[in-house]
């Protein structure tokens, strides 16, 4: 698979270009924004993690470089994306390429299994995710902790999501809530958001990357 095509930039794109491609695909294919029976759900999860793949390499510039490399010696620039056939785009990626075709073993994460490559997916998205909402003033400092402006605009998303933080977060003060004064409450436990993201109620989880993309699509508009 060409990992350009699959981040939409320009093989000449800078290492900045590539991390707000990533952002833009990441946030617009995530599975989470679908419902986990979905039908969508299959096809998403396996495009989400081709767009990690495609970030892992291209993000590191001696990976980008050896990439780059075996993509111009195998003459590889027409290759299927994800609106290809799917019986067209099947790569046995993980066996040793044959008959001088392109060493796809050689680039992306290089997962064992789908459950490995998924963690890994959600680990790389997470990193991500957590400096989008640093930019956003929704998270603060290394650990990314959440902020009052991230409580409040969970607390918005829905009913669920407010029962959630009560029956969580101990630190969350009943009166707070009732008052929807979330900018007040805090996550005792010290967790990240990204750590809070994947224990919210599905559907909250969908608006949340709603929200963030809408964000993060302004800013790309506006630059």
């Amino acid at each position: 698979m060409d990992y350009y095509k699959i981040l939409d930039i320009s093989q000449s794109a800078t290492q900045q270009q590539v991390r707000d491609a990533y952002k833009k695909q990441a946030l617009k294919s995530h599975p989470d924004r679908v419902p986990s029976d979905s039908p969508e759900r299959p096809a998403r999860t396996k495009k989400f993690q081709q767009i990690n793949d495609a970030y892992f390499t291209l993000s590191d510039p001696s990976r980008r470089r050896d990439y780059d490399s075996a993509r111009s010696y195998h003459g590889f620039h027409n290759a299927p994306t994800e609106d290809s056939d799917p019986k067209e785009e099947e790569i046995p990626r993980q066996k040793a390429p044959g008959g001088g075709g392109f060493p796809w073993s050689a680039f992306g994460f290089g997962a064992k299994d789908s459950k490995e490559e998924e963690q890994f997916s959600s680990e790389q998205f997470g990193s991500v995710f957590e400096e989008m909402l640093r930019d956003e003033g929704l998270a603060e400092g290394q650990e990314a902790k959440p902020t009052g402006k991230f409580w409040s605009l969970v607390g918005g998303l829905s009913g669920g999501a407010m029962g959630f933080i009560v029956a969580n977060f101990p630190g969350a003060l009943a009166g707070a809530v009732a008052g929807n004064r979330l900018g007040a409450v805090r996550d005792s436990r010290g967790k990240s958001v990204y750590s809070v993201f994947q224990e919210l109620p599905q559907g909250d989880k969908a608006k949340l990357l709603s929200e963030l993309a809408a964000k993060v699509f302004a800013h790309a508009i506006g630059s």
